[in-house]
């Protein structure tokens, strides 16, 4: 691969995602189009991520299922359609969920989704940090650090139960302020790209945005496998809850490998989808 072929990956890739196929899906959801644009635009989001992979990986190793990919492929259709499913029950939730309807509907369509973005990051952040802290929620979380590799499908690696009580603290806020359908809608596909960029084991850069934004740079320290030291880095749009929270945590020179991640006190977790569903209920 030519050294040009490198650097775009490497300082486009994030870029092309975060702006390129977010832009498209508000585009989309701002003109009323059909949903499935919104489909289509991320199976272009997975295949770019899968690509980026491919050709610049921070390791290579992670780019082979290690007897993984089957079962990450069926969480991730499972938990994308409960995110789709969520879209498409809102005027039935926003009927029921009391509300003074204070939605910013004047604002500009991108502006609206920035608020959507940023309201959510909070409640899903909270969640998060308290499925660290509160041992019911971790049964439930703990499928997601299961992982033995660093990969853009591990985002959606969740129980189905854990990825619906994140959801419901980063949407219920939304749905009690009004917001729009299609609003929610660019909402879930900025979710779904978020957790490809997070996860991704592309070797891309974005400078000192690595700060601020929630990337596979700093989210790579909340997958360490030692109880504690992993309980860092919460955040799934953005960094600031962690820095207000005290948890953020990043080291430069930190290198990580297969050896480094999972769960230090369960190293025998189930690796089965069913098994892995059924665990939170055993003892």
């Amino acid at each position: 691969m030519s050294a040009l072929v490198a650097s775009l990956i490497r300082y486009g890739y994030a870029p092309l995602m975060l702006i390129g196929i977010n832009g498209a899906g508000i585009a989309v959801a701002a003109t009323g189009a059909h949903k499935l644009w919104l489909l289509a635009l991320l199976g272009i989001a997975v295949a770019v991520s899968f690509a980026a992979e491919a050709l610049l990986p921070y390791r290579a190793d992670w780019n082979t299922s290690h007897g993984d990919f089957g079962r990450d492929t069926a969480h991730s259709v499972v938990n994308e359609t409960v995110v789709l499913g969520s879209v498409a029950a809102i005027p039935v939730l926003a009927a029921v969920i009391p509300g003074d309807g204070i939605w910013p509907g004047s604002w500009p369509f991108v502006a609206q989704v920035l608020v959507a973005i940023l309201v959510a990051d909070f409640g899903i952040t909270l969640a998060h940090y308290a499925s660290h802290k509160v041992a019911i929620l971790w049964r439930f979380h703990a499928v997601h650090h299961s992982v033995q590799r660093f990969y853009g499908l591990n985002g959606l690696m969740k129980h189905p139960l854990h990825q619906t009580i994140e959801m419901t603290a980063g949407v219920t806020p939304l749905l009690a302020a009004g917001i729009p359908v299609p609003v929610a809608a660019a909402l879930s596909l900025a979710v779904a790209v978020q957790l490809l960029l997070q996860h991704s084991n592309a070797d891309y850069r974005v400078g000192p945005l690595k700060y601020v934004l929630a990337l596979n740079e700093g989210h790579r320290f909340h997958h360490l496998k030692w109880a504690g030291i992993g309980d860092v880095n919460f955040g799934l749009f953005t960094l600031v809850w962690d820095h207000l929270l005290r948890t953020y945590s990043y080291d430069p020179g930190r290198r990580f490998s297969s050896a480094d991640l999972g769960m230090a006190a369960e190293p025998d977790y189930p690796s089965g989808y069913l098994a892995q569903l059924a665990k939170p209920f055993t003892r």
